[in-house]
C-alpha cells in the first residue's frame, strides 16, 4: 500500500497527498495525472492537478511509484513492487496488460551476458494490436 510506503519512507502525508496515495493504490489500471485527478477530486474536491502532479514526482523520486510512457503523451503510474512484469499495451485503445514471462526473463540474462554485461534493470513494453483485428 502506498500509504504504508510513505510512512516507511518518512514522507509527510498531508490529508490531500492520503487521498491520492489511497486512490493510486486501489486503481487496477495504470492512471495519468488527470485520471488521478478526476478520481481523487471526487473524494476530495479541493485536490488541483498542481497537487496531484506534485505528489506523483514526491512519490516516483521516493521510489514508491513507477512512471511511464507508453506512447500515448501521458504519464502513467502504479504502484513499484518488489515483483517485477512487463507490459503488452494495446496501441489502439491503450489498454495495458501485465504480465510475466520467466523464457524472456531468462533470455534477457543470456543476451546480456553474450554481450558482456551482467543484466541489473530492464523495462519491457510490447505493442500490439488483437489478433482478430481486421485492419
Amino acid at each position: 500500500m502506498i500509504e504504508q510506503k510513505c510512512a516507511e519512507k518518512g514522507l509527510r502525508m498531508t490529508e490531500q497527498r492520503r487521498v491520492i496515495a489511497r486512490v493510486l493504490s486501489e486503481a487496477e489500471d495504470h492512471p495519468d495525472a488527470e485520471e488521478l485527478h478526476r478520481r481523487a477530486a471526487a473524494i476530495d474536491s479541493n485536490i488541483s492537478l498542481a497537487t496531484v502532479y506534485r505528489t506523483m514526482k514526491l512519490f516516483e523520486d521516493s521510489g514508491i511509484i513507477e512512471r511511464h510512457d507508453f506512447r500515448d503523451g501521458r504519464s502513467r503510474y502504479e504502484e513499484a513492487t518488489e515483483d517485477h512484469h512487463d507490459h503488452l499495451i494495446n496501441a489502439k485503445t491503450g489498454e495495458v496488460i501485465e504480465f510475466t514471462s520467466e523464457e524472456i526473463e531468462r533470455l534477457q540474462v543470456e543476451i546480456a551476458r553474450k554481450l558482456g554485461y551482467r543484466l541489473v534493470d530492464h523495462r519491457l513494453e510490447l505493442y500490439g494490436v488483437p489478433l482478430d483485428d481486421k485492419k
